[in-house]
């Protein structure tokens, strides 16, 4: 049976639209992600600028100032890339909307014109006389009465034709409005990224300016690096020193369970012995009796308890939160360092970068193992997490005793600031007496 021009025109409307449909979810979809990046990185902005303007509040230029512009820059340089991928998303957007209006349009005008055409032809005879006549000329009733239906359908699908016109031509409209919209959008965004071009600009004019200063001042960096390494190395002694602690204490609790465990089957051999000789006297027969076997030492010497924590926090990786707002000012291992060509520096953990006053969290739930105070790093607090370290320096206000328990994001103090104004954390995560990458730990940001 063929296919009537009407259902025909439903039809392709219908696929022309589910087609727009699909491409539009896929492009809302990759909008929200977009959106959602913008977002966290405009706050990344906001979150730098509030420290850069810390430390830039000092006289003199400092390293923590010159940190905190080559994030800002980083930071404007992805946001400018997330602008340039919302442009191309606008612009495939733009598209999608283009070629759903043009099928709307020319949906349109085939209606229209297949209408003018019934409209046409419909006034060159005198339309009611004629439908008298092809009533009443009827043969039978039955015939009158079809040829009635006949005529009511063909009235009602003249009246669907309007109703459909004036549907298509309000979604025209919108269609437009939208198209509309979504150039302004266009070009909203492309004046916020000419914007932040010009910032990142002034941004790399103000990092040289900070270089070169402190690159006249290669004999104060120089004394504060070997500063550092004192303090570091002081620190990882500290640590090591713990480790060691923990280490020992471990293996005396191993001995221990092993001599009482041993104790315990000793003593059941002696209870046999003594039964079995009461047996031989009263003339009975021996009874052979095997001590129970116990559940092997951990060979570890952790307890079952921290046996479950340090399992648990191992599957933790990548997922652990930040202990401090901020960012990663000093990364993990050798590294050049910031202004002094051919000058490496190594770090034992991360330096993380915040604002004076900032509060300090646990990043897992543990037990404090460790409070005290070093030069050059503040107050430092170990917490154990079954045969993993976490340690916070350069701190102040500590709220936490050595023994006792914490939880996850539990508040343990603040950052302290130094005298360039710069406030850093140093964090550290250690497995026995290995130290590890922490941002291979904490959570993508």
């Amino acid at each position: 049976m063929p296919l009537h021009k009407p259902y025909l025109r439903r039809l392709f409307l219908l696929l022309t639209f589910i087609l727009c449909a699909g491409i539009s979810a896929y492009a809302q979809k990759n909008r929200e992600q977009l959106e959602r990046e913008k977002s966290e990185n405009q706050s990344k902005i906001r979150e730098i600028q509030s420290i850069l303007k810390q430390t830039s509040s000092q006289k003199n230029v400092n390293l923590g100032q010159l940190k905190a512009l080559n994030q800002q820059i980083n930071t404007y340089k992805k946001q400018i890339d997330l602008l340039s991928d919302d442009l191309e998303l606008l612009d495939k957007e733009l598209k999608v909307l283009e070629k759903k209006r043009q099928a709307l349009d020319s949906s349109l005008n085939k209606l229209k014109k297949e209408y003018g055409h019934m409209i046409y032809e419909a006034s060159k005879r005198n339309v009611y006389f004629n439908q008298l006549i092809f009533l009443f000329s009827s043969g039978t009733f039955n015939q009158f009465v079809l040829r009635y239906k006949y005529l009511k359908q063909y009235t009602e699908a003249r009246q669907g034709q309007v109703k459909e016109i004036e549907i298509l031509q309000a979604q025209v409209v919108a269609e437009r409005q939208r198209i509309t919209s979504k150039k302004n959008q266009q070009k909203t965004v492309l004046d916020t990224r000419l914007t932040e071009n010009t910032k990142l600009e002034g941004l790399k004019v103000k990092q040289n300016e900070v270089i070169q200063e402190l690159s006249q001042k290669e004999v104060e960096l120089r004394n504060q690096i070997a500063e550092n390494k004192r303090a570091t190395d002081l620190l990882e002694a500290n640590i090591r020193r713990i480790a060691e602690r923990e280490r020992r204490e471990r293996l005396e609790r191993e001995r221990k369970e092993r001599e009482e465990r041993e104790a315990r089957r000793k003593a059941e051999r002696e209870r046999i012995a003594r039964e079995n000789a009461e047996r031989e006297k009263k003339g009975e027969a021996a009874v052979v009796e095997t001590p129970k076997e116990e559940e092997p030492v951990i060979s570890s010497g952790m307890s079952e308890e921290e046996t479950t924590l340090a399992s648990s926090f191992t599957a933790s990786q990548a997922r652990l939160p930040w202990p401090v707002k901020g960012f990663v000012s000093g990364h993990f291992g050798q590294r050049p360092h910031a202004v002094l060509k051919g000058v490496m520096v190594d770090n034992l953990g991360v330096d993380i970068q915040t604002t004076a006053g900032e509060s300090v969290r646990s990043v897992y739930d543990g037990v404090v193992l460790d409070v005290t105070e070093m030069p050059g790093m503040g107050n430092v607090v170990a917490i154990q997490h079954g045969n993993y370290m976490t340690i916070y320096a350069k701190m102040n206000g500590v709220t936490v005793r050595a023994g006792q328990k914490v939880k996850a994001r539990e508040n343990i103090g603040r950052v302290a600031t130094d005298s360039d104004g710069t406030s850093e954390l140093q964090f550290q995560i250690w497995k026995n007496t290995s130290r590890l990458n922490p941002e291979n730990w904490l959570i993508h940001r």
